[in-house]
This record gives C-alpha cells, sequence and structure tokens, in this order.
C-alpha cells in the first residue's frame, strides 16, 4: 500500500511558474474580496447600536448601547420611506425593462452587420461612455438639457415640443427621470452588448447554414437560433439585475440630482449618503443600508427559485 501512495506522489507534476502565478493573482482576488466586501460588514453592528452622531465610530462600535431594531422602525415610520421606496422601486423597474433588453437587442443587430471595419467602429462608439465616470457624464448631461445654452431645448423647438419663449427645463422633476432613463441606456448599451456578443460568437456556425439551407430570415435566425442559444447567459445577467432593484448607481443620481428634482430623484444610495455623512446619522444609515441589502438578496434567491422552477436554470 505505501508503494502505491508513493507512486502516486511520484506522478504528480510539480508546480511550475505558470501555476504559481494563477495560484498569486486567485489569492490577491480573494483577498480583495475579503478586505473590501467582508470585512467592512463588521460595521453593520452600528445599526443595531446607538451610533447617530457618534464621535468615535470605533468605540461605538466595540463598547456602544444596543439599541436592538429600533432603526428599522424608525426608517418604516420616516415620513420619506414611502418617496424613497417608489422612486427606487419604480426607477429600477423602468431601467430594467429598458436597460436589460437594449444590449441584447443591440448586441442581435450588430451581429447581422457584415462590414468589419464598420461593426467594430459603432461597438467602440457605444462601449466608450462606459468608461467615463458619472461625475463627467452627469455634468455632461446637464450642460446638454440647460436651458439656455444646452442643445437639447434648440432640437425640442424643431420637434415642436418647447418654444424659445418658454424653454423646458428637462432637469426639474417632472423630466428628471425622462433623463436619467436615456443617459443611462446610452452609457451602458454598448459595454452591456460585450457579453451578448462574446454568447453568440460561441454559436455553431452550422446551426445558421442549415437553417438558410431551408430559406430561413435573419430575423427568424435571431429568433430561433441566436436568442435561444444565448438564453443561459440572458437568464444570469437578469437574476442579478432582479437582485438590484433595491439598489441604484450613487454616482448617477447624485450627480444629476438638485434641489429642484429631489422629490423625484431620492433613492435609498443617495439618501443614506446624506443620512450619513450629512447628518451623522451613521447607525440609522447603517440600518437603511443593511434593509436594502437583506431585500436584494431575498429578491435574488426568489427570482433563482422561480428561474429553476419555470425554465431549468439559474445561477445556483
Amino acid at each position: 500500500m505505501s508503494q502505491v501512495f508513493a507512486a502516486k506522489r511520484k506522478r504528480r507534476k510539480k508546480w511550475d511558474a505558470r501555476n504559481w502565478t494563477v495560484f498569486l493573482i486567485a489569492t490577491l482576488g480573494l483577498l480583495s474580496i475579503l478586505v473590501f466586501h467582508y470585512l467592512p460588514m463588521v460595521g453593520l453592528v452600528l445599526g443595531f447600536k446607538d451610533s447617530d452622531y457618534s464621535a468615535n465610530l470605533l468605540q461605538t462600535l466595540l463598547f456602544g448601547d444596543w439599541v436592538g431594531f429600533d432603526y428599522f422602525t424608525a426608517f418604516l415610520h420616516d415620513v420619506d420611506f414611502w418617496n424613497v421606496m417608489s422612486n427606487t422601486l419604480l426607477l429600477n423597474l423602468i431601467l430594467l425593462l429598458l436597460n436589460f433588453p437594449a444590449p441584447i437587442i443591440f448586441a442581435l443587430i450588430l451581429n447581422e452587420v457584415r462590414h468589419a471595419a464598420f461593426k467594430k467602429s459603432i461597438h467602440v462608439i457605444t462601449t466608450f461612455p462606459h468608461f467615463i465616470s458619472w461625475a463627467i457624464y452627469g455634468g455632461i448631461v446637464i450642460a446638454l438639457t440647460d436651458q439656455t445654452t444646452g442643445v437639447m431645448n434648440p432640437i425640442m423647438n424643431v420637434l415642436g415640443l418647447s418654444s424659445e419663449a418658454d424653454p423646458v427645463y428637462l432637469m426639474d422633476a417632472a423630466h428628471v427621470w425622462m433623463v436619467i432613463i436615456i443617459s443611462s441606456v446610452i452609457k451602458s448599451v454598448g459595454w452591456g452588448s460585450i457579453i451578448y456578443m462574446a454568447a453568440i460568437a460561441s454559436i455553431d456556425v452550422q446551426l445558421y447554414e442549415a437553417a438558410e439551407l431551408d430559406g430561413v430570415t435573419r430575423l427568424q435566425k435571431a429568433i430561433y437560433i441566436t436568442l435561444p442559444s444565448i438564453a443561459p447567459t440572458i437568464t444570469v445577467f437578469l437574476l442579478l439585475n432582479i437582485g438590484r432593484l433595491l439598489s441604484n448607481s450613487f454616482e448617477q443620481f447624485n450627480s444629476l440630482q438638485n434641489a429642484v428634482n429631489l422629490s423625484r430623484s431620492e433613492v435609498l444610495s443617495t439618501y443614506v449618503y446624506r443620512l450619513g455623512f450629512s447628518s451623522r446619522r451613521y447607525g440609522y444609515a447603517t440600518a437603511i443600508g443593511f434593509f436594502n441589502s437583506l431585500v436584494s438578496l431575498i429578491l435574488l434567491i426568489a427570482s433563482n427559485f422561480i428561474s429553476k422552477k419555470v425554465a431549468g436554470r439559474g445561477i445556483f
């Protein structure tokens, strides 16, 4: 028996430089997740302790008085609760209905472009906005929608949607949702299509060739071959998006917010930031953030369960 184990040990390959490189990169990734995602979870204790307006958060974290679920109860009775929650849910639902299918449709259209250089140029142009930070991108959006110097009002004048005597202020409470949705779609459609383009590229070409022999049109190939083939990828991203229904891009909303549209643009992420950093209500802000994460986890698990029951596939 000992000879068998000795023979197995001899057959094991020693790690070469490539193995150690992969191991090092994986270790750095795990350390990054540990430091920036798991260690900060210790701060969730502040949501259950009397930490509002605390001058020493570390001392409060270790020795502060427990308040239980008082902050969670206070949030449910907050006068801003329904406004913030409705803004968050409705905006995210609209963004899900538009932002999620937009990259899929764009990838399907781009896949039909036969001119390689033109196809690559379009993809580069549409992907570029993703690499602009929301601080800069939001400033560009605000400049474009300015009542006096922006280019949107002259365009709306030509279309009969505005007038020089009474220009429309697109960043007010009545129009800010439209600005948020359109700017979000423009910024994300190119980058979001990359993963779907990669999934489309992995489809067996023989399927398309066989369909062409049967006289199938391009639209029919997209519906009956391409979409079913990339369905697993679509499912994964759909579930992840459903899990983020209460999560908004803080940079996006913070850059487009002002005193005029605050009632319509205040979402959980900006509300938590305002409470935590401007009002110094650390415990209250922590409790709201924990509530957000808990609901997102429940949504993810529920949508994954439904997906596995209905479509037979899920994330886990």
